[in-house]
């Protein structure tokens, strides 16, 4: 079972930017996308239970970042918009045989599987 992560680079304030992760060996019933910050800790940026369609985000990216799903290339999306230099970030791609629910969804250490960072830089 692999994740493999991509769509990262250099983007100026205010461009798009859309992150993929191809997932290989299995389907999965949530995907996240989580980043971490120069000398940050890893938070959580978006999530969705593809059962029932609910989706999450953090507070600092609604209604500028989508997560989606493509299921006949089993790989799942996030897009971004409206970048910003606090955006900066490794970005991750994670997910869970599980449907994980809103309690749990924005906690790291439910899912098993993790996919290699993509680095997003947010520069003029």
């Amino acid at each position: 079972v692999q994740l493999q992560a991509s769509g990262g680079g250099l983007v100026h304030p205010g461009g798009s930017l859309r992150l993929s992760c191809a997932a290989s060996g299995r389907t999965f019933s949530t995907h996240a996308w989580f980043r971490q910050p120069p000398g940050k800790e890893v938070s959580f940026v978006a999530g969705s239970r593809w059962s029932g369609g609910t989706k999450y985000y953090a507070d600092s990216v609604k209604g500028r970042f989508t997560i989606s799903r493509d299921n006949t290339k089993n790989t799942v999306y996030l897009h971004m918009a409206s970048l910003r230099s606090e955006d900066t970030a490794v970005y991750f791609c994670a997910a869970s045989p599980r449907g994980l629910i809103a309690s749990t969804i924005r906690e790291s250490p439910q899912y098993e599987y993790w996919g290699q960072g993509t680095q997003v830089t947010v520069s003029s």
